[in-house]
C-alpha cells in the first residue's frame, strides 16, 4: 500500500484490498494529534458529511479522516448483493486496514447509522487500543418494523419519486450505494440481525446521539447501549430532531462531541503525565 498523504483539506483516495477509497483529511495529521475517523451511513459518503468535518477538526483541533466506504461516493464499486454481515466484515478486514493506512495512532471512531454499527463493532471486538473511544450517531444493533418501513419508503423513493436524482449527485454508481444498502436491510432474512453482543465487550467510553424524531430507530438502540455496557456512557437526545443530528442539528452535535473528545484528551494526557 502506498503511504497516504495527509494534506489538510485535501480529497485523494486510499487504497485497500485493491480497492481505491475516496478520502479526505483536515486538521493536523496522526504524528502529531488525535485522530477523529468518521464512518459514513448507509447511503453516505465523504460529500455527505458536508463540512461537518472541517468543522469538527477546528473545533477539537484534532485531525479528522472520512472516507467513502466501496460502492459509495467516487469509491471503487462492490459486488452486489451484499452479504447480510457487510457491516461486521467491513468492521473486520477493511476499517483495520484503513486505520493502519492512514498511520492512526490514537483517537476517535465517530460513526453516523450504519457507520456507527461499524464504529461498535470495532471498538468492541477489535481489541485495537489505539481507539480511545466513540462517537455512535444513530447506532443499529438490531433492526425494529419503524426502521424497516421507513428503509421500504426509501425504496418507493427511490423508484418512483426524486430520490435517485438527488444521491447520484454524490455516487458514481447510485444504484450500486441505493441497492446495495436497501436490498440488504429489506431481505427477509435480514429481520433477525442482531449485533449487540458488541455492546457487551466494549472497555472505551462512549458518546451516543440520537435523534427523538429518527424513522430509522427509536430509542430502544441507546437503551440496549444502557442496559449493556461497562464502560463509561454518555448520552445527547435530540428533541426534534431525525436521523442526521449532525446535519439537522449541527451546534448541538459539534459542542457534544467535542466536549467528549476534550474530556478523552484531558485523561489521556493525565494519563501519560503520570506514567
Amino acid at each position: 500500500m502506498p503511504p497516504f498523504n495527509w494534506s489538510d483539506g485535501g480529497s485523494q483516495f486510499i487504497m485497500v484490498e485493491g480497492l481505491q477509497l475516496e478520502a479526505a483529511c483536515f486538521g493536523p495529521p496522526p504524528e502529531q494529534a488525535p485522530t477523529l475517523v468518521l464512518l459514513h451511513e448507509g447511503l453516505g459518503c465523504v460529500a455527505l458529511w458536508r463540512d461537518f468535518p472541517e468543522k469538527l477538526a477546528t473545533a477539537t483541533g484534532n485531525g479528522v479522516f472520512v472516507y467513502s466506504r466501496a460502492g459509495y461516493g467516487q469509491s471503487s464499486p462492490c459486488s452486489l448483493p451484499r452479504p447480510l454481515d457487510y457491516m461486521s466484515r467491513e468492521a473486520n478486514s477493511v476499517l483495520p486496514a484503513v486505520l493502519d493506512g492512514i498511520g492512526f495512532r490514537r483517537g476517535v471512531l465517530l460513526g453516523h447509522s450504519d457507520g456507527a454499527t461499524i464504529a461498535a463493532l470495532y471498538g468492541g471486538l477489535s481489541g485495537d487500543l489505539r481507539v480511545r473511544g466513540l462517537v455512535l450517531i444513530a447506532p443499529h444493533f438490531f433492526t425494529e418494523p419503524e426502521g424497516l418501513q421507513a428503509i421500504a419508503d426509501a425504496r418507493l423513493q427511490y423508484q418512483t419519486g426524486n430520490l435517485r436524482q438527488r444521491l447520484g449527485k454524490y455516487h458514481a454508481d447510485v444504484d450500486c450505494a441505493f441497492t446495495g444498502w436497501n436490498d440488504a436491510w429489506l431481505d427477509p432474512e435480514f429481520r433477525d440481525w442482531n449485533v449487540t453482543d458488541a455492546i457487551d465487550h466494549l472497555r472505551i467510553p462512549v458518546l451516543a446521539i440520537q435523534g427523538r424524531e429518527d424513522a430509522y430507530g427509536t430509542l430502544a438502540q441507546i437503551e440496549e447501549i444502557e442496559n449493556r455496557i461497562y464502560s463509561p456512557l454518555e448520552t445527547e437526545l435530540l428533541s426534534g430532531c431525525g436521523h442526521a443530528p449532525h446535519l439537522e442539528q449541527e451546534s448541538k452535535t459539534l459542542q457534544a462531541v467535542t466536549g467528549f473528545v476534550d474530556r478523552l484528551n484531558r485523561i489521556e494526557a493525565v494519563e501519560v503525565a503520570l506514567s
